[in-house]
C-alpha cells in the first residue's frame, strides 16, 4: 500500500504535456538554442546511426522514432516511427548497422535499421530474462568501448533492500550473451558514459524520496572496479546512512559520488563532450540533464547541466541550459543529451515533446 501511495503522488505532481517555449530559456553567452523536432512525443534516450541518423527513444504507446536532417540545416524534416507496441522503450542504442531498443524485462534489435527507415524490420530478440517490475523498470542501455551492451536495473522500489537481481548495472555480449553484474547500489541510472583516454564509466544515480526537501542528493559516480558498491540502500549520498536501511552500516564501506548533484533534481541523460564547436573549456566534460523535482517544496533541476573535470576531479558545475520552469510552473523536463559530429549538441525532453539543438557561435 504505501508502494502505490508514492506513485500516486508521483502520477499528480507530473505535469501536463507542454509545447517548446524557447523564449523562456537562458543559455551562456554565445550559445543558442532551437527546435531540431517538436514531434517527438515523451522523447527520452537518444542515439545516433553511422548515416547521420537520431534515433530517439520514447515513452509514447511504445514507440522509437528517427530523425532525419536530410537538408543539414540543423532541423529534422521527417520523423518516422521504426517500432511501435513495445513496452516503454525510452532506452536505445546503434552498433553495426544495428538499432537496440530496451522493453522492461526485454532487448530487442532492429538490424540493418538505416537501410530500413520507411520499412523498418520487426524486432528481434535479444533477452527476455530482466525484470518485469516497472517501477524504475524502464532502462538507457549504451554500448561500451569493450562492445559489450550496458543495461541498468533498478531498484524496484522507493526505497528498499533490492536482492541480488535489482540495484545495480550489468552488461552483455550484443547478442545477448554472457551477461554479468558490473556494479552494485545502484538506486537507478538513466544515464553513464565512458571517459575519453581513460574508458572509466562515469554514471548518474537518482537519490531516494521521502526524506525531505534537501535530502538526499543525486549523484554523479565513477566506476573503478568490477564489482563497485555504490550504498544504495543503506548509505544516501556518500555520508548519510539511511535512517531505515542504515542500520549498522557505515558509509566508509561503499564508493562515494565524485559530485553531489542536488537533492531531486532527477539526473538522467549524460554525456561526455569532446567536440570542437563550444569552447575550449567544454573539451572533455560532462554535459547532464537533470529532468527536474516532483515532490519537493520548491522546485529543482529542470535544467541542463556542465561538469567540468580535470581528470577524475571536479573543477565546476554550472548551468548549460535553464528556463524550463518558472515560478513553480515547468513547459520542459530535459532528459538525454547527445553531441552530434559538428559539435553542436542535442537535448531531449519529454514532456514538450521536442529534440532541441544547442550550437555555439561568438
Amino acid at each position: 500500500m504505501r508502494m502505490k501511495l508514492w506513485w500516486l503522488l508521483y502520477l499528480l505532481a507530473a505535469p501536463a504535456f507542454a509545447a517548446p517555449q524557447l523564449d523562456q530559456l537562458t543559455l551562456p553567452k554565445g550559445f543558442h538554442v532551437a527546435v531540431y523536432s517538436d514531434q517527438v512525443p515523451k522523447a527520452r534516450e537518444i542515439t545516433l546511426g553511422a548515416k547521420g541518423t537520431v534515433f530517439v527513444g520514447s515513452g509514447d504507446a511504445g514507440k522509437v522514432y528517427a530523425l532525419t536532417d536530410s537538408k543539414h540545416d540543423g532541423v529534422a524534416d521527417k520523423v518516422r516511427v521504426v517500432a511501435s507496441g513495445l513496452e516503454s522503450p525510452i532506452g536505445v542504442a546503434f552498433k553495426n548497422g544495428d538499432l537496440y531498443v530496451s522493453a522492461v524485462s526485454r532487448i530487442v534489435v532492429l538490424r540493418d535499421i538505416e537501410n530500413h527507415l520507411d520499412d523498418p524490420p520487426k524486432p528481434e530478440l535479444i533477452t527476455d530474462k530482466l525484470p518485469t517490475e516497472m517501477h524504475h523498470g524502464t532502462k538507457f542501455i549504451a554500448f561500451g568501448p569493450d562492445g559489450k551492451l550496458y543495461v541498468p536495473i533498478g531498484a524496484p522500489c522507493n526505497i528498499c533492500d533490492p536482492g541480488p537481481d535489482h540495484g545495480k548495472l550489468t552488461r552483455m555480449n550484443a547478442d545477448g550473451s554472457g551477461m554479468e553484474d558490473v556494479a552494485h547500489g545502484i538506486r537507478n541510472t538513466v544515464g553513464f558514459d565512458w571517459q575519453p583516454g581513460t574508458r572509466k564509466l562515469w554514471f548518474t544515480d537518482n537519490g531516494r524520496d521521502m526524506m525531505g526537501d534537501d535530502m538526499p542528493s543525486d549523484e554523479l559516480n565513477r566506476i573503478t572496479r568490477i564489482g563497485e558498491h555504490f550504498g544504495f540502500p543503506y548509505c544516501q549520498q556518500g555520508d548519510t546512512l539511511d535512517p531505515e536501511f542504515g542500520k549498522g552500516k557505515s558509509c566508509k564501506d561503499y564508493t562515494p559520488p565524485v559530485l553531489k548533484l542536488g537533492a531531486h533534481v532527477a539526473s538522467l541523460g549524460m554525456r561526455f563532450y569532446e567536440g570542437k564547436q563550444f569552447p575550449a573549456s567544454y573539451k572533455g566534460a560532462i554535459i547532464v540533464a537533470e529532468h527536474g523535482s516532483w515532490n519537493r517544496t520548491k522546485k529543482s533541476g529542470y535544467r541542463v547541466m556542465t561538469v567540468r573535470l580535470q581528470g577524475s576531479k571536479v573543477l565546476s558545475y554550472e548551468p548549460l541550459i535553464t528556463g524550463f520552469e518558472q515560478d513553480e510552473r515547468a513547459w520542459g523536463r530535459p532528459v538525454d543529451v547527445q553531441p552530434l559530429p559538428d559539435g553542436s549538441l542535442l537535448v531531449s525532453d519529454d514532456l514538450a515533446g521536442a529534440v532541441y539543438r544547442v550550437t555555439y557561435k561568438p
